[in-house]
């Protein structure tokens, strides 16, 4: 078991498996060339699988497959289904903006992935084209149907922005209530390679929106995830999530680390620490593997520093946010 010096149990791994992606959202990565990084600059899956062996044997119960855009991997249904053979009772969940996903869905679901969190930060087509300068919408929209159809575990994740999507909470919320799947709003996360002058919604105020059209209750927090839980009763106990890293208890209950697509343990989020393991994890040196994964734990801040710092210089499309 991988407990850190506040007591957290962590059972929950984050493996960025790329940074490249094929969107360029206002929030994340914006100025980033497109032509950033190539396959043969991404860690080897099979290397990335040497480390998820160890933390299973160490405790941990859900893995999330995130980049930049994991889909762009070559292999990456074959990937999850290695560490679905390898332990079957691991939650095993992916992060996409699902532009390529609806080919894929079928795939991924026998390979022995469970759950997908899918970004949706607009049902405008001119504004997913302003958000992540692609054209994306359709496609978007496809493979979201396509996962709920073939039985994943889907979840929308919405990123609202102050005069850009502000306006779409309650229509996004209430896309996900018709077809049946979970929203999660997430705070803008101030970072240095987003654009400049980004602004996001903080909870107080996605709550306000909210609360204009329908009552809600506060439910609990999140089991496998960082966000807070509430109810819509009148409409059939509905539950949507607000993810709030600004909120102080928003680390009391971390369980997560990070495995970046550099190689690099991440004990936080907002904080530049990381502990070097792709040498290890290249070679397969197992012992290697695990004292360095118990110094990224040992490191571990108790909190993060967002209130302390107005901005963050990490790129989160090498850690996967």
């Amino acid at each position: 078991m991988l407990i850190d010096s506040f007591g957290r149990v962590i059972d929950y791994i984050r493996v960025s498996v790329t940074e490249r992606c094929n969107f360029r959202c206002l929030y994340c990565m914006p100025n980033t060339p497109m032509d950033i990084g190539r396959e043969e600059d991404d860690v080897p899956l099979e290397s990335v699988l040497n480390f998820i062996k160890v933390v299973i044997d160490e405790g941990v119960k859900k893995i999330r497959i995130t980049g930049g855009e994991p889909l762009l991997r070559r292999g990456i249904a074959g990937f999850i289904g290695e560490i679905y053979r390898y332990n079957p009772n691991i939650d095993i969940a992916l992060t996409t903006n699902a532009y390529l996903l609806e080919p894929l869905v079928k795939d991924l679901k026998e390979a022995g992935l469970k759950r997908i969190n899918i970004s949706l930060d607009s049902l405008k087509k001119e504004r997913i084209v302003c958000i992540s300068k692609r054209d994306g919408l359709e496609k978007i929209l496809a493979g979201i149907k396509k996962a709920a159809d073939e039985g994943l575990i889907v979840k929308l994740n919405m990123v609202p922005l102050k005069g850009i999507n502000d306006d779409e909470v309650v229509d996004i919320l209430e896309y996900g209530m018709n077809l049946g799947v979970g929203v999660r709003f997430i705070e803008y996360m101030e970072n240095t390679h987003a654009k400049g002058g980004t602004i996001g919604l903080r909870s107080e105020e996605i709550l306000q929106r909210i609360g204009e059209k329908f009552e809600f209750r506060l439910l609990k927090k999140e089991i496998f995830g960082p966000a807070t839980l509430f109810e819509i009763p009148q409409r059939d106990s509905y539950l949507f999530g607000i993810i709030a890293p600004h909120n102080d208890d928003f680390c009391k209950t971390c369980n997560r680390i990070r495995l970046s697509s550099e190689g690099k343990l991440i004990p936080c989020l907002y904080h530049e620490n990381a502990v070097d393991i792709k040498e290890a994890m290249l070679y397969g040196d197992t012992s290697e593997i695990l004292r360095r994964l118990n110094l990224c734990i040992q490191n571990k801040p108790e909190k993060n520093d967002w209130n302390l710092n107005e901005i963050s210089t990490r790129a989160f499309y090498k850690t996967g946010g």
